[in-house]
């Protein structure tokens, strides 16, 4: 099912999607990435999407392997 923009801006304005104000947890959004709380910061994680959790080790992966095995 295609969401759109209308739906996505009230998701993203809904405060009980914002987890301690910056972790953005919503089960409903399939995105991955969503807009910051203030669009004008950048990105986050949609922590409800469980391949957030497998960005997240991937890049802990790639630093640890850069900080030790160079």
């Amino acid at each position: 099912m295609k969401v759109n923009q209308e739906t996505k801006d009230k998701w993203h304005e809904d405060s009980k999607n914002w987890k301690l104000a910056i972790f953005y947890f919503n089960p409903a959004d399939k995105r991955i990435l969503v807009p910051k709380k203030n669009k004008f910061l950048g990105w986050t994680l949609n922590f409800a999407n469980v391949f957030s959790y497998l960005i997240l080790v991937a890049l802990f992966l790639v630093l640890f392997i850069v900080k030790f095995f160079n």
